[in-house]
């Protein structure tokens, strides 16, 4: 290999990259604005979707009857703008001067009414103070009930009328107790039977560094994977059906030095992706969420100097990691399109380490240190919350570079079958290795000496 000569190649690869708007704006325009982007609309949506449902009005029916002590409780429902209870008239209007709204009728059958979604919850008064109830029970409460509501789970307006009818219930609930005290004469000191107190000790800093290390390394590995994507198909498969691929390798540099050229240009698009993303979420995050995480305002989004290096080099890992996987497989694709489908396999195998290294509760150990990707994932984690293992962050360095060798050691073996470099080979990456890498078919001395 010549170093003037991949330094030429590459040069040559990053100019016609800036050429190509699809890698430009996957490699470049997303990672700026795609995530902040997204972020800011899924917690809008998110807020506008919870708006819509406080905005529903909750149809309920209410069966059985409530102990005379506690008769407010259903007028209390009947009165609430937020509930309507079905069979009830209501005050459209409120106040003395509010007009009398005829009740709709209550269903046949509510519970097939519920299941049908006309109505949204069924609310039935239990009482625990017969005299059968006495009898099986001799310390139940005098005029005490019980509230049982049926609710469709999978519908969000009737997950909202049982909060509306559990919310009215406690209210209710607390008045009562407060009323009874005061009539026993206790104040709020001997009414409280007992009190549970929590203290917060994580600051404001730490609880952002947690948000931080919960989406920076899982957007940084998909970015990272989405930077060498394009750049990775367009050089190999994209080569081919321009039908520049035998062009190129005509010029006097070695294949050698032509792979290395493209491999270099496909992980510095996928670095450059990786960093710009870290770049705009640590600069929007907080203008992002902060309104939404209401009670925090005073939540502090900052990184330890050291974890900057540390994500660098796990961009710089990652990228030399997805670079050689990527453009091992789109290098047996014909079309761009071919190529596309054939690096989609990548993103599957390491969805699950790159989960396995988002764990929150867990921290970098030399177990996952020796997992690909979830130990690049978990040392970004741990850097972001101010934890440096040096010896665990060299060891995944150490055993995605000994990946990518294995991977740069495949590709070598590939390089050597000229039916591979000019396209006639019909087949895929697997069918190639079962037939040509693991021994069955080896290269001919010919091809050896071709490629030297």
């Amino acid at each position: 290999m010549n170093p003037s000569h991949i330094r030429l190649l590459y040069v040559r690869e990053l100019r016609s990259a800036l050429r190509e708007r699809a890698i430009v704006v996957n490699g470049i325009l997303m990672p700026v604005f795609l995530y902040p982007v997204l972020l800011w609309v899924m917690f809008t949506g998110i807020t506008f979707v919870q708006g819509l449902n406080e905005g529903f009005t909750s149809r309920v029916v209410v069966e059985g009857a409530l102990p005379p002590a506690h008769a407010a409780l259903l007028d209390s429902l009947v009165a609430s703008k937020d509930i309507l209870v079905l069979g009830r008239e209501t005050d459209e209007g409120g106040g003395d001067a509010g007009v009398a709204a005829d009740p709709l009728p209550i269903p046949a059958d509510p519970a097939a009414a519920l299941q049908a979604g006309e109505v949204d919850a069924l609310v039935r008064f239990e009482g625990t103070a017969s005299a059968d109830a006495t009898a099986a029970a001799p310390t139940s409460l005098p005029d005490n009930f019980r509230v049982h509501v049926r609710f469709d789970r999978s519908e969000s307006r009737s997950r909202m009328a049982r909060d509306r009818v559990e919310e009215m219930v406690s209210a209710h609930r607390s008045r009562w107790l407060e009323a009874r005290g005061e009539e026993l004469g206790l104040d709020d000191e001997r009414r409280a039977l007992f009190a549970v107190a929590s203290e917060n000790v994580s600051t404001e800093e730490e609880l952002g560094a947690m948000i931080l290390g919960l989406m920076l390394p899982l957007f940084l590995v998909i970015m990272v994977a989405l930077g060498c994507f394009m750049p990775a198909v367009d050089t190999t498969a994209g080569e081919r059906e321009r039908s520049t691929w035998e062009t190129l390798l005509t010029v006097a540099a070695s294949r050698s030095s032509v792979i290395v050229a493209k491999y270099l240009y496909v992980a510095t698009l996928g670095i450059l992706a990786g960093l710009l993303n870290v770049v705009a979420m640590f600069l929007s995050i907080g203008a992002v969420l902060k309104p939404l995480l209401e009670g925090n305002e005073a939540l502090s989004f900052s990184i330890p100097g050291l974890a900057f290096p540390v994500m660098a080099m796990g961009a710089v890992v990652l990228a030399l990691f997805f670079a050689a996987g990527m453009m091992i497989l789109a290098s047996f694709a014909r079309t761009f399109k071919d190529g596309q489908a054939m690096v989609q396999p990548v993103y599957w195998l390491v969805f699950i380490p790159m989960l396995l290294g988002n764990q929150t509760d867990l921290t970098l150990t030399p177990t996952i240190a020796a997992v690909p990707v979830a130990n690049v994932t978990m040392m970004i984690r741990d850097a972001l919350n101010g934890v440096f293992h040096w010896p665990l962050i060299a060891l995944t360095v150490a055993v995605n570079l000994a990946v990518v060798a294995l991977f740069l050691w495949v590709a070598r073996r590939i390089l050597v079958f000229e039916d591979f470099l000019l396209g006639s080979f019909d087949g895929s990456f697997w069918r190639f290795l079962k037939e040509r890498i693991v021994g069955r078919n080896p290269p001919s001395r010919t091809e050896v000496r071709s490629h030297a």
